[in-house]
């Protein structure tokens, strides 16, 4: 454990840009049910700020040495992340904690609050944003001006992928560390009910268009025949991509949709007894979910691109986003997975454990806070698992606020 010698009192960091702690949205807020008690537990006094109704405060799991804060903002898809983001600076603004830690380049519009404060920022750039097929003209451009926000007034970058980081030295000149995600492991976990271990597909995604969802549901006409087909992940009522699937489902008994699942050893369970997970996300970085598959040992077959390459690396099986490639991958990997089980294992275990995440970014956290007396080299732990260079080879309480 890392002592503070800048004094007694607990170095503050405040977390914003995600749903709030404990939260189960999505690969942000899993990274801070990990982070935070880690934080915690090294000495940090550590506040989350969130959305009002997205806290799991009856989680069991939940660390009452974390101080949760939910400030104001406008629920929609165009403005929540821009107007949470600003409430919760505002109040970092007026806090004043020792070092902020931003999920998400759609907050660097506020940064320059913070900075005006002299509070160092680290922020976590997430995916490219601009690139994504679900987002209208005006919210990609939101995106781009906020990278480019982030860009200028960040003190520090993460990257969860190398591949982002690279992207990221060649169009915006900023180089930073690279932290990707880890994945949870878990003992042998019963198979859902109506399912035979290791003989029914997998696909796990939000209903978005660049995680191949349309195609995959295609390629499900084909591999019903012979196998059963699982899908989990929703979108609202009436949206294209939803109906496609509720109309499989509905017309082909051997295809499950089971919705959003926020039972985490249910998802574990499907994943870790699937035949073969197929992984279409087609842009973004490192991927939560597709991490947290491999860890428990599910065979993967992954949209072939720079991102997927990059974590998986010989650990899967790559196909083009076509639903006859997709259907003849996942069947041929659904009957002879060989040693792809063990492979994911390895790479998980090796690349990405939670434990040397959470090293990392408390390291991180440390190395950019104001003072000389707490500042830190990165732990030996930290630099053996994540690169310093993203371009590198190597590697609670609940309080209302501002409503």
């Amino acid at each position: 454990m890392l002592k503070q010698t800048g004094g007694s009192r607990p170095k503050r960091v405040a977390i914003i840009g995600t749903r709030g702690y404990p939260s189960y949205y999505g690969g942000f807020e899993t990274a801070v049910r990990k982070l935070a008690p880690h934080l915690a537990d090294h000495g940090w006094d550590v506040t989350v700020y969130g959305r009002k109704g997205q806290l799991k405060t009856d989680d069991p799991t939940l660390d009452g040495r974390i101080r949760s804060v939910e400030t104001a903002g406008i629920d929609s898809n165009s403005l929540s992340t821009l107007t949470f983001g600003l409430s919760a600076c505002l109040h970092a603004f007026l806090r004043k904690p020792d070092v902020v830690l931003v999920m998400n380049v759609a907050n660097g519009y506020w940064l320059p609050l913070l900075k005006m404060r002299r509070i160092p920022v680290v922020v976590n750039v997430d995916g490219i944003e601009w690139h994504r097929a679900k987002w209208g003209r005006v919210a990609k451009a939101m995106f781009l001006w906020g990278a480019r926000l982030t860009a200028k007034f960040a003190d520090h970058l993460v990257f969860d992928a190398r591949a982002i980081g690279e992207f990221w030295r060649k169009e915006f000149g900023r180089t930073g560390t690279f932290i990707p995600y880890g994945g949870e492991t878990v003992g042998e976990l019963p198979v859902e009910a109506g399912l035979s271990k290791h003989k029914y597909a997998l696909m796990v995604a939000r209903f978005v268009p660049e995680n191949t969802i349309s195609e995959f549901v295609l390629a499900a006409e084909k591999i019903s025949r012979t196998h059963d087909v699982v899908l989990v992940g929703s979108a609202p009522e009436g949206h294209p991509i939803r109906e496609e699937v509720a109309s499989l489902a509905e017309r082909n008994s051997r295809v499950y949709w089971m919705g959003h699942i926020s039972d985490d050893r249910r998802l574990l369970a499907l994943w870790q007894h699937a035949g073969a997970y197929f992984h279409g996300h087609s842009v973004g970085g490192t991927n939560p979910a597709l991490v947290q598959a491999m860890t428990v040992g599910s065979p993967v077959v992954a949209r072939d691109t720079v991102y997927n390459r990059e974590v998986l690396a010989d650990a899967g099986m790559f196909c083009e986003p076509t639903p006859e490639a997709i259907a003849r991958s996942v069947i041929s990997m659904i009957e002879d997975s060989g040693d792809y089980r063990e492979r994911s294992i390895a790479r998980a275990a090796e690349q990405y454990s939670w434990s040397g995440v959470c090293v990392a970014y408390e390291s991180l956290l440390r190395s950019v806070l104001p003072t000389s007396e707490t500042k830190t080299e990165p732990s030996a732990g930290a630099k053996n698992l994540f690169s310093a260079s993203a371009d590198s080879s190597g590697y609670g309480s609940v309080e209302s606020d501002l409503r």
